[in-house]
């Protein structure tokens, strides 16, 4: 079902928008993300807001640092009760490696569920011309996902976050139960603002998406609970927006 795989990202800045926006969508999902720029602006307090209202939030601050201090970052995140997370793959096996162990282990001791980490492949706002010529990364783009894509598995990730449109070369390299996250999702009608490898709902959950992100479309139209309800009949192939 199209509402237990979507994520809406909550990329505003007070919590007084977050928590109107997530009343304003009761019903139609029930998981948000928690970016940079809330979190930044609203701290970790709005994790706990959230999840104490029975919101999952998969909280996407991407780690990328030493093995011990993302270490350290993640064992914070287990106590704030989310039910995802990430890290930028290209901080390396060891890195990835520590922060989940860190992770988990704090939530053993807590005695809760141990949040979902997933692995930052590509950011969707790269383009392969980009890659190669800026970050000087001369295999092609979707072998670049499946690489670190398999370099998260090897670690003892969940998953990864990653294109749609690269979800092919990730099943091959890391199998059907490895989790798919993909961001840079557009409903056919919205803009593609700053995304350069979008795709539709529709598409992604086709292409075995575990979850998708989709956030502007959303959470800037004039009527964000319209604009959901109007996604999720795309998504699910129905004409009837409700």
């Amino acid at each position: 079902m199209v509402r237990e795989k979507l994520i809406i990202a909550l990329d505003v800045d007070t919590e007084e928008e977050a928590l109107g926006l997530v009343k304003e969508l009761s019903g139609l999902t029930g998981m948000y993300k928690v970016g940079l720029q809330l979190y930044n602006n609203a701290g970790p307090a709005i994790v706990r807001r959230l999840t104490g209202a029975g919101a999952r939030v998969f909280l996407d601050l991407k780690f990328h640092d030493i093995p011990n201090t993302a270490a350290r970052a993640s064992e914070a995140v287990a106590g704030l009760g989310a039910f995802m997370f990430n890290l930028h793959a290209a901080g390396g096996k060891k890195m990835l490696s520590e922060a989940a162990g860190a992770a988990r282990a704090r939530a053993r001791a807590l005695g809760v569920a141990a949040p979902l980490i997933v692995g930052v492949t590509v950011l969707t706002s790269l383009s392969e011309g980009e890659l190669r010529a800026e970050l000087g990364v001369s295999r092609p783009l979707p072998e670049q996902v499946a690489a670190l894509a398999l370099l998260c598995r090897e670690a003892g990730l969940d998953g990864v976050v990653a294109s749609a449109r690269e979800i092919p070369w990730i099943r091959r390299a890391c199998g059907p139960e490895f989790v798919i996250v993909t961001p840079g999702v557009r409903p056919a009608w919205s803009k593609q603002n700053d995304q350069e490898r979008i795709v539709t709902p529709a598409q992604a959950l086709a292409l075995g998406a575990d979850f998708v992100v989709v956030g502007r479309p959303v959470t800037a139209a004039a009527d964000p609970r319209l604009a959901l309800a109007r996604l999720i009949s795309e998504a699910e192939g129905s004409t009837d927006v409700k």
